[in-house]
């Protein structure tokens, strides 16, 4: 019998669908994707997400509030789940099995981090990348 996965990954589904895409093909995709799920969730391999609304704002240290949470079609974050993995190129793997990247999404995968952010700890927020 396998170990069960100890780490946890966080995906983001991203982008939009193909212009071109025929819708009848996209609801193929999307329902495949939710079989996709749920198999995996029954497996142990992924735990349930949300879908998110469209509407949205961004809160900078100026106050400033400003209505979409994106700049741009490719930064759109149309929902979250998690994968259960003991890797992250195992995580990566198992997202590369999703149905809906026929039509235009992609997936950013990160590992969770449990500990507490620390400004004196290498952590993304203090990590210097752009």
């Amino acid at each position: 019998m396998a170990e069960p996965a100890s780490n946890e990954y966080l995906v983001l589904s991203r982008g939009q669908w193909d212009r071109d895409a025929d819708p009848a093909d996209i609801q193929v995709a999307i329902d495949a994707f939710y079989t996709w799920l749920e198999r995996m969730i029954e497996e142990g391999k992924m735990k349930m997400g949300q879908r998110l609304d469209m509407p949205g704002a961004t809160v900078s240290r100026k106050g400033v509030v400003t209505d979409g949470p994106f700049g741009e079609a490719k930064e759109v974050v149309g929902g979250y789940w998690f994968i259960l993995a003991h890797s992250l190129e195992e995580a990566a793997a198992l997202a590369s099995e999703n149905p809906c990247l026929r039509h235009g999404l992609f997936f950013e995968i990160r590992p969770i981090d449990t500990a507490r952010a620390n400004a004196y700890t290498a952590m993304t927020e203090n990590s210097g990348a752009d």
